[in-house]
């Protein structure tokens, strides 16, 4: 099945947008008996392509389960969680690979690269296993960097390397992007420079984009902030309209 959704309209659109992830009384538990910790309790969540969307909310409060579970790399324990037509909750490992390698891009706070390799070549190595790539030269001109394609890790800035990891996840032309604290290990004029990245992949391609963060000022930035604590969706705003990252009031 392919999910419509007619009655949400996210900021600044016109017309309905095609339902990429239902989630219905998602729940996640670790452990058992009293040492029971449930990371997810009961999530209802619409997310729609096109979006851009931000998670909120304390540590521990749930944010990055629902983003791996979202992403393939966890599976929950009960409810419903469908990514189009794929039901992510009963899908084999095969699946969950061919999920992962075709429809998710990752960007994680801290960046991976491989210091051996140039940002062209650290790009290059996504770009050999996915059906419909990009050169890397588009995906790290995306970004800005178009200049330091055969630079490695050690000649870039954290900002720069972060920006090296979007490259890598956006040059398989993901669906969606999803992004945990991406910022969190750079000050503000760098973060800024790293959700501008964000923000034009989202407009400019078209992705489903989430991202975690602790920092509200963010939220602006959204087409909706979703507000996470105890494992459950607590409040979700819908902005009317969204604010470019570098006139966020940090």
């Amino acid at each position: 099945m392919v999910f419509m959704e007619a009655t949400h309209i996210p900021a600044g659109t016109s017309v309905p947008r095609e339902r990429v992830f239902c989630v219905r009384k998602l729940s996640k538990t670790y452990g058992s008996g009293s040492t029971t910790v449930h990371a997810l309790a009961g999530v209802d969540l619409d997310l729609f392509s096109g979006e851009l969307i931000v998670l909120l909310g304390p540590s521990g409060g749930g944010k990055t389960t629902l983003l791996n579970n979202l992403g393939g790399l966890d599976t929950p324990t009960s409810g419903e969680l469908y990514y189009r037509d794929l039901d992510l909750t009963s899908a084999d490992e095969s699946e969950l690979t061919r999920y992962r390698r075709n429809a998710v891009g990752f960007v994680f706070q801290f960046y991976n690269l491989i210091p051996s390799l140039t940002a062209r070549e650290n790009v290059g190595l996504i770009t050999e296993i996915a059906r419909d790539p990009m050169p890397p030269e588009e995906a790290l001109e995306m970004v800005n960097l178009g200049a330091r394609l055969d630079h490695f890790p050690a000649q870039l800035s954290g900002g720069e390397q972060q920006r090296v990891a979007i490259a890598r996840a956006i040059a398989k032309r993901p669906q969606v992007l999803l992004c945990d604290e991406p910022t969190g290990a750079l000050d503000v004029r760098t973060g800024i420079v790293v959700l501008e990245a964000i923000d034009r992949i989202n407009r400019d391609l078209g992705t489903l984009t989430v991202v975690i963060t602790h920092n509200a000022v963010m939220a602006d930035m959204a087409d909706r902030v979703v507000h996470f604590s105890d494992g459950r969706v607590q409040q979700v705003r819908e902005n009317s309209f969204r604010v470019a990252p570098q006139t966020l009031k940090w």
